[in-house]
């Protein structure tokens, strides 16, 4: 299995707002940097997202290495919540829904595919992968923004 590195961020302008993701996949010496994002989201969304277009980037099953500052993440997958959470019909006790069960399903069927490692690392602190990737989910939200107050004028 080839071994890549993943570094993801999701941004919001605005909770729920305009948001972006950005990913950078790293294999071999080679990166590849690629953002995304919605007008109308959360950033928790925009979180998954990252880390679920990175790994459907991959055209064959990776062991993959994930960075995120997202504890949201990363928990949820490191302290088995996820698989728990869709054990349960997406919920976290008999009344409470689990947010976002759209995206985690995607993510679940993405984790059989991969071997993935989350590792949390702080957000916006000395990384420079995480901070860049903190710039594309940014630029992505605001180039959104940017258009829709175009739109009005």
């Amino acid at each position: 299995m080839k071994k890549v590195t993943v570094y993801t961020d999701g941004a919001c302008r605005g909770n729920p707002g305009v948001g972006g993701w950005g990913a950078i996949l790293s294999y071999a010496g080679v990166e590849k940097e690629i953002s995304g994002g919605e007008r109308e989201t959360t950033n928790n969304r925009m979180e998954l997202l990252a880390a679920i277009s990175a790994l459907e980037a991959l055209k064959e099953p990776c062991e993959v290495t994930l960075y995120t500052d997202s504890k949201y993440l990363s928990d949820a997958v490191s302290l088995g919540w996820l698989t728990a959470w869709r054990a349960r019909g997406w919920r976290r006790g008999r009344n409470d829904e689990v947010k976002n069960p759209d995206l985690w399903e995607r993510l679940y069927t993405l984790l059989s595919r991969h071997t993935v490692t989350f590792i949390w690392v702080k957000g916006h602190a000395d990384n420079p992968y995480n901070c860049r990737c903190d710039a594309l989910a940014t630029a992505f939200a605001d180039s959104l923004k940017a258009d829709s107050k175009e739109g009005m004028e």
